[in-house]
């Protein structure tokens, strides 16, 4: 804050002297003087309309449109425009006698008063400022002949108001009896708390909104030197003035200079040229730049350096396509529907954004005057989209229109129209380019709002739990759209229900001899047996877990395939009872592909129900459901919120195989990748829903063979049956550019895909690098697909990043392990004593006891 304002007087021309005075606080200019021409276009400045003005409301509201931060009016004008303008940018005229005639509406209105006094008494001023608490208080002396002394305005600001000097008072020369000098005038209420009479100074970059760059110290004759010349001047502890530049040429404009509260303390606002304030060559005292100042910079950097044909090159030359990829963003905000999603796709926006900007010589000190002056705006614009855009708007409008009739049942909200002619394209990062948080974003998945979806399916899952059958008929027949009279189908299931083409029942036998031969070599059947120290044999041994659940998805695709990944390993691992829950088709029956899978792999009851009431159901068992000891599959959030939700309950005592979410797989190309295979695998997984993640990692590879990997993927997907699927799905999946296998290996690991591809010209090598995926596929003739449905490795495998934590599922799933121990009276006697002392360490009497009674029978003996 400053210890003064300075009140323009007369049509100053003296440009320095108003750039001085800009430089530490606003300029009270007339509304005459408004336009004068040697303002400083950055200044602030509170425009004083005078009670003989003709001024009117529309003349505020412009003056406040144009710029003005505050407007000065007198009572009776105020009394009209209140509640009209904002209270922070009006302030109250008036003689200090009519102080009293200001009512609490109009105090209530306004963020302060100028008050015009013939004369300074400080005490009354004081009891004034008392009166508009909370409101800043000014002070404009009548008799302007001579300036004030630096003690008066000392006592003003102590009285808690700041006095109005004339400009034809202040000067950059000495102070003398006419005129007094703008520093010591900004200088009159500072007060050091320091021995060597020094000002800690904070120095901040205007350029990054205010940014800390470094702390220095000034003194009088360094603030004195800045406010006069704009320059960043301070003073070192022991080399004196420290002109910042002279030497290194990291020179500063300097913008504001502002006192602290306590005015004992400064910030100085500065335009940094150079390598940065830091005497380390750094923009700043305090590490890098971040955010989208380190953003400017960095395209600023490329704009002069990057070489011809490269991408960003090709955004900076091209003006079609960089206007092609803001708009692309722009409808990609647009459509984004989480916190993270928007976030991602804002940054996007904001890229490609400031790219046309630095193009155009437009930086972001520019982008925040534009800013600020949108801010000071009173008047508002009606907010209505030009015609282009709104007309779009008005046809999807009408399309979805419903008729003028009954209400019909509720639906779903139609979704935003999709252009079949838009290309179908990935988003496309280089991650040498991206900064830490940028690669952080890259490895998001869409956040799983999973406490919002358990206490969604909470109702389900309670009403099953407490009206068993009765209950899942009815959610049965409301979610499932199918009317049954029981849930449950034993074997032997009837011949009829099972009717295959040959070629599919060939292929599902297949498929399950080749699942069942590699899950078969996963059982273990013998125990472990080790003796740990003379007389002491430890061991394990695995049991099946007795009954299992296995939910197998209807929905938007039929999946005999989860029916056997789930099926043969249990079957395998000697589980009782293997009950197979999966959503009924409108009438009543289950796929035949799913009937058939369920006698190869000796299911003892199938469940007609999908969802969060089929987990229920398997969880706490009902009348006709058995109760399982674990639940295994995929599902939708419904599905997975509710496995979690039962896992966390101790009367249901079940376990699950593993969080789930969208389908997923990253796969890494070089040099040696078919495009077109490339694209089959990518495609073969964004089929799968809308929110499927898809990610290709490419390794060395030139735009045009990425745009050749992009062109198959547009013209496959066009003739694929779920192109729709597609259309949402892979305009949110990435492309990231890397610049060798072990950095794409790397990225890959951080993802921790549910598949991953390698379509490399060594895949076979790089497999031993991989730590964290679902399955790795190997090879350009290793598609995704065929362990999917019959290479013979399991396909429910972990998403959203777990597999950094958690295995697909096996045999070994299925299994517990039990282990046991056997101490003979001579191991005792070795062991014991071993164990007397650890029990004893913890305070756990007993346990020792238990070895010690033993002891003294072994010694009596």
């Amino acid at each position: 804050m400053s210890a003064f304002l300075p009140l323009l007087d007369a049509d100053n021309g003296d440009g320095a002297l108003l750039a001085a005075l800009a430089r530490i606080s606003p300029i009270i200019v007339p509304f005459s003087l408004k336009d004068n021409a040697a303002l400083p276009q950055d200044a602030d400045r509170y425009v004083l309309v005078d009670r003989d003005s003709s001024v009117n409301i529309d003349d505020v509201v412009s003056i406040l449109d144009q710029g003005a931060d505050k407007v000065i009016l007198p009572l009776a004008l105020a009394k009209d425009i209140i509640g009209v303008v904002p209270a922070e940018r009006l302030l109250l005229l008036l003689d200090v006698g009519n102080v009293s005639a200001v009512s609490d509406k109009i105090r209530s209105g306004v963020s302060g008063v100028l008050i015009k006094t013939p004369s300074v008494d400080v005490d009354f001023i004081g009891s004034v400022s008392r009166f508009f608490a909370g409101s800043s208080v000014h002070v404009l002396p009548v008799d302007s002949s001579t300036p004030p002394t630096r003690s008066t305005i000392r006592a003003l600001a102590g009285a808690g108001t700041v006095l109005v000097i004339p400009t034809s008072l202040l000067t950059l020369s000495p102070t003398d009896a006419k005129q007094l000098n703008v520093a010591d005038a900004f200088l009159a209420n500072l007060s050091s708390d320091r021995p060597d009479g020094l000002f800690p100074t904070v120095v901040s970059s205007h350029a990054e909104g205010g940014r800390t760059v470094g702390l220095v110290y000034s003194s009088i004759e360094s603030v004195r030197e800045s406010i006069a010349t704009g320059k960043g001047v301070y003073q070192s502890r022991k080399h004196g003035l420290w002109r910042k530049g002279e030497t290194s040429g990291a020179t500063q404009d300097v913008v504001r200079i502002r006192a602290d509260c306590d005015s004992d303390a400064l910030e100085f606002s500065v335009v940094q040229h150079g390598a940065g304030f830091c005497h380390l060559d750094r923009p700043s005292c305090f590490g890098e730049t971040k955010g989208i100042a380190a953003l400017e910079r960095t395209l600023q950097s490329r704009l002069a350096s990057a070489p011809e044909g490269s991408y960003t090159r090709r955004l900076f030359n091209d003006p079609e396509l960089l206007r092609s990829k803001i708009m692309e963003e722009a409808d990609e905000l647009c459509r984004a529907e989480t916190k993270d999603e928007i976030a991602f796709e804002a940054a996007d926006l904001l890229y490609f954004a400031l790219t046309r900007c630095v193009a155009a010589g437009v930086s972001l000190a520019d982008i925040e005057r534009s800013l600020d002056k949108k801010a000071k705006k009173v008047t508002r614009r009606p907010g209505n989209a030009k015609p282009q855009w709104t007309q779009k708007a008005d046809a999807a409008a009408e399309s979805s229109a419903a008729p003028k009739s009954a209400p019909a049942p509720a639906t779903p909200a139609p979704a935003p129209a999709v252009d079949v002619d838009a290309p179908i394209r990935m988003r496309t990062y280089d991650l040498a380019a991206a900064s830490p948080e940028e690669r952080a974003q890259l490895l998001r998945r869409p956040v799983l709002k999973s406490d919002e979806m358990i206490a969604k399916v909470k109702p389900i899952v309670d009403d099953v739990r407490t009206r068993g059958d009765a209950a899942l008929l009815e959610l049965t027949a409301k979610f499932d759209r199918a009317q049954l009279s029981a849930t449950v189908v034993r074997p032997p299931f009837a011949p009829e229900t099972m009717q295959l083409a040959d070629d599919v029942r060939a292929a599902i036998d297949a498929a399950y001899a080749n699942i069942y031969k590699f899950h078969k070599a996963q059982a273990e059947h013998g125990a472990l047996a080790v003796e740990t120290m003379p007389g002491v044999v430890c061991s394990r041994f695995a049991r099946p877990i007795a009954r299992v659940g296995l939910y197998v998805p209807g929905g938007t695709a039929i999946l005999p395939s989860t029916a056997l990944m789930l099926g043969i390993p249990a079957q395998v691992a000697g589980c009782k009872e293997i009950v197979l829950a999966t959503p009924p088709r409108p009438d009543g029956s289950v796929s035949p592909e799913v009937m058939y899978v369920a006698q190869l792999v000796g299911a003892s009851a199938i469940l007609k129900a999908g969802g969060a009431q089929a987990v229920a159901a398997l969880a706490y068992g009902t009348a006709t459901v058995p109760k399982v000891d674990k639940i295994f599959g995929p599902g939708n959030q419904w599905v997975t919120a509710a496995k979690m939700l039962v896992q966390n309950d101790t009367d249901a005592l079940v376990a699950i195989d593993m969080p789930a979410g969208p389908s997923e797989v990253l796969v890494i190309a070089d040099h040696t990748c078919n495009p077109a295979f490339v694209a089959a695998d990518l495609l073969s997984q964004a089929e799968h829903g809308v929110d499927s993640q898809v990610v290709l990692v490419t390794v060395n590879l030139s735009d045009e063979r990425i745009a050749a990997i992009e062109a198959e993927v547009d013209a496959q997907a066009r003739a694929l049956p779920r192109v729709d699927i597609m259309r949402q799905s892979i305009p949110k999946s990435i492309i990231v550019k890397t610049r060798s296998v072990e950095e794409a290996i790397a990225f890959s690991n951080d993802y921790a895909p549910e598949h991953l591809i390698l379509h490399l010209e060594n895949a076979q090598q790089a497999v031993s690098a991989v730590e964290n995926a679902g399955s790795v596929f190997v090879g350009p003739f290793s598609p995704e697909s065929c362990g999917d449905y019959a290479s013979g490795t399991n396909h429910t495998l972990p998403t959203n990043g777990y597999a950094r934590q958690f295995s697909g599922v096996n045999t070994l799933s299925f299994q517990k392990h039990i282990t046991s121990q056997e101490v003979t009276a001579a191991g005792l006697k070795g062991l014991g004593p071993i164990v007397a002392t650890l029990a004893d360490c913890e305070g756990l009497g007993a346990h020792a006891n238990a070895v010690r009674i033993r002891l003294r029978a072994l010694s009596q003996s």
